[in-house]
């Protein structure tokens, strides 16, 4: 049985790790590359880093900050945030990351997954989605309307039907964050993260509302996620990647094992 990830999610901007809720009242966290050097030496099996204002912006990803992860870190780790082109994702995969994050770009171009599928390979593409929950159904048949640009703007696109056209496309894993339950603490959101993951037959990425350890067996046991990220939770240090692990263990749960 394949073993489920726990991925630290870094978003970063001005060069500093930040967290807020549903994208709002951002607060500064720490350095990003000491981050990503206790991480990697704490167990996770991946990271990802988001240039959350790049996009917004307009402007190129910092490959800088890219090159210094590489340097320090010995694991896998995404990279996204004002990728625009097919050389800009050379170049943020030349810089050391294994993986590229494509949100907004994908929306507005979603050729470019092709494209960076024929260039680099599936599994170096991501796409990354900001579902949020709507009522109006007949829009939206899956319940759930995809946002780009840091939830600064609706697309009027489902999110499973988006989700189903990004893996004929070629992308190799979907990251489905929740607007509604980003940076809350008060759990993934199950029915969202399940849609996804049993309507597409490549690796979900859960997103959004870890706040304990049973946040996470709870995703992957009924929202069948392969991955999920955590924040807040061990950010603030309330909880270490190996205790979670180890309660994930205790649940039964395939886990790589490092502690």
């Amino acid at each position: 049985m394949l073993t489920k990830r726990i991925i630290p999610c870094l978003d970063v901007r001005n060069r500093k790790v930040t967290k807020g809720v549903r994208f709002q009242g951002n607060v500064d966290l720490g350095d990003p590359i000491e981050m990503a050097v206790a991480y990697s030496e704490g167990g996770c099996d991946e990271l990802v880093f988001y240039d959350i204002t790049a996009s917004a912006e307009r402007r190129p990803i910092d490959i800088g900050m890219v090159r210094e992860v590489a340097k320090v870190v010995h694991i896998p780790f995404a990279v996204g945030g004002g990728i625009e082109t097919l050389d800009d994702m050379y170049r943020v995969l030349l810089a050391g990351a294994e993986k590229v994050s494509v949100n907004s770009l994908a929306v507005k171009n979603p050729g470019i997954i092709a494209e960076g599928a024929r260039a680099f390979g599936s599994q170096c593409i991501v796409l990354g989605m900001d579902p949020v929950s709507v009522a109006d159904r007949s829009r939206f048949p899956s319940g759930y309307e995809v946002t780009i640009r840091g939830f600064r703007e609706r697309t009027g696109m489902d999110a499973l039907e988006w989700a189903k056209r990004a893996e004929d496309l070629g992308v190799g894993e979907i990251v489905v964050n929740s607007v509604d339950a980003d940076g809350t603490r008060a759990g993934f959101e199950l029915t969202l993260t399940s849609l996804i993951s049993t309507n597409v037959h490549i690796p979900v990425v859960a997103s959004g509302g870890a706040g304990v350890p049973q946040h996470l067996v709870d995703v992957f046991t009924k929202g069948h996620a392969d991955a999920a990220i955590v924040a807040s939770m061990t950010h603030t240090g309330e909880y270490t990647i190996a205790a979670i692990k180890a309660e994930l263990d205790a649940a039964g749960i395939p886990v790589r094992k490092k502690w």
